[in-house]
C-alpha cells in the first residue's frame, strides 16, 4: 500500500513549495481536487519542482471539459512530468452538471465510457505523429487532427486513467476500461470489500486482467496527531463532513452496506432545510468508527493497514499535507508504507 497526499490548490503560489516538501517527506503521489480551483494547474508546478514522485488529479470533472481539451492537459502534463501523470476523471452528480457547470447530464456511465475510449484514441493519434484520428461515438465524435494542431510527440504516451466510484456500475466500469479506481472518501472497509472491489474484478474479468492489473486509491477519514485529544478533534471534524457527504443521495449506498439508509432520508431532509451544523449529530459514534480511523503518529500505520490492507493499493490521508508541518512524523511514516 502506497502513501499519498493530497495537495491544495487554490493558491498557485503556495503549490510549488508544497509539493517539494511533499516528495521530501517521502509521499508517492500527490492528487490534486477540482474544489474551488482548475485541478490540472497546480500539477504543472509539482511536475516542474519534483523529480520522483507522482502526481495526478483526483478527480477533474470530465463533462464539463470536452475529451479534446481533457487531452491537451494530459498530454503536455504527462510529457511535462516524464510519465508521472496520473488522468483521475469523475462524473460530478446532476444537479453539480446541470446547475454548477451548464452542461447535459445524460446516461453518466455510458458517456464517461466513451469518455475514456475517446482520449485513448486522441493520445494513440498523438503517439504517431497527428494520424489517422478516428472515433465515432453516440455522445463524442473526433475526426479532425491537423499538423498544426497536433501536440509535439513524447515516449508516455501511455497515461493512466482512474475513474471515480461510488455505486458498482461506475466500479466494474472502471475495472474494465481504466488502469485505477478512486474510491470516495466516504467508504468503510465493509463497503469497499462487499461492493468495490467485486465490482471492480467483474470488470476486470471482462478486460481478462488481473487484480494486480488494477489500482484502487482512496482518502479515506483518516485522523493522526501527536495526543488522543488531536486525534479525536480531528475526527470530529470528520462526523460533520460524514455527514454532509451521506445526505448526498448517490451516496446512500455506503450507508446501506450497513443497513443505515434511513440516516440518509434525516440528512437530506436537514440538508434540505440548511441545517449543514445540526446534521453532524445524526452521525452516531458507531457509524464514526465504520467510516473514519484514528490513532496517534505511532499507531497509526499499523491501524491503517489492518483497516484497508487487500482494498486499497493507495491511500491518502482524507486532510491535506501542509508543507512543514508534522514533516519528521510524514517521513518516518512514509517509509512504513513505500519503503
Amino acid at each position: 500500500m502506497k502513501l499519498d497526499t493530497t495537495l491544495l490548490g487554490r493558491d498557485l503560489s503556495k503549490v510549488s513549495a508544497a509539493a517539494r516538501g511533499a516528495e521530501g517527506a517521502g509521499f508517492d503521489a500527490a492528487w490534486t481536487l477540482e474544489a474551488g480551483n482548475d485541478p490540472f494547474f497546480p500539477l504543472v508546478l509539482v511536475a516542474e519542482h519534483t523529480k520522483r514522485m507522482y502526481m495526478g488529479t483526483a478527480i477533474a470533472v470530465a463533462f464539463p471539459r470536452s475529451p479534446m481539451v481533457t487531452a491537451q492537459m494530459a498530454w503536455q502534463l504527462a510529457g511535462l512530468s516524464k510519465g508521472r501523470f496520473i488522468l483521475g476523471l469523475g462524473t460530478q452528480v446532476k444537479g453539480h452538471n446541470e446547475r454548477r457547470y451548464s452542461v447535459k447530464w445524460e446516461a453518466p456511465v455510458a458517456r464517461l465510457r466513451e469518455y475514456v475510449a475517446a482520449l485513448r484514441a486522441i493520445f494513440k493519434c498523438w503517439s504517431e505523429g497527428g494520424k489517422h484520428l478516428s472515433y465515432g461515438g453516440k455522445y463524442y465524435n473526433f475526426s479532425l487532427m491537423t499538423p498544426f494542431f497536433t501536440p509535439t510527440r513524447h515516449e508516455f504516451s501511455a497515461i493512466p486513467i482512474y475513474i471515480a466510484g461510488v455505486n458498482e456500475l461506475v466500479c466494474r466500469t472502471a475495472g474494465e476500461i481504466c488502469e485505477g479506481l478512486h474510491a470516495h472518501p466516504f467508504n468503510s472497509p465493509r463497503y469497499l470489500r462487499e461492493v468495490v472491489v467485486p465490482a471492480v474484478e467483474a470488470g476486470l474479468a471482462r478486460s481478462g486482467r488481473a487484480r494486480s492489473d488494477f489500482t484502487i486509491a482512496s482518502a479515506p477519514f483518516i485522523a493522526v496527531g501527536s495526543t488522543r485529544d488531536e486525534v479525536q478533534r480531528m475526527r470530529e471534524e470528520f462526523r460533520q463532513q460524514i455527514a454532509f457527504y451521506a445526505s448526498t443521495r448517490t451516496y446512500r449506498v455506503v450507508l446501506d452496506a450497513h443497513g443505515w439508509g434511513s440516516v440518509a432520508d434525516r440528512l437530506n431532509a436537514r440538508a434540505a432545510k440548511g441545517d449543514w451544523i445540526g446534521m453532524a449529530h445524526e452521525i452516531s459514534d458507531e457509524m464514526l468508527d465504520a467510516y473514519s480511523v484514528g490513532g496517534t503518529w505511532d499507531e497509526i500505520y499499523d491501524k491503517v493497514t489492518e483497516r484497508y490492507s487487500g482494498l486499497l493499493d493507495r491511500v491518502a490521508f482524507y486532510a491535506p499535507y501542509t508543507a512543514g508541518a508534522d514533516d519528521a512524523n510524514w517521513q518516518k511514516l512514509a517509509r512504513r508504507f513505500n519503503g
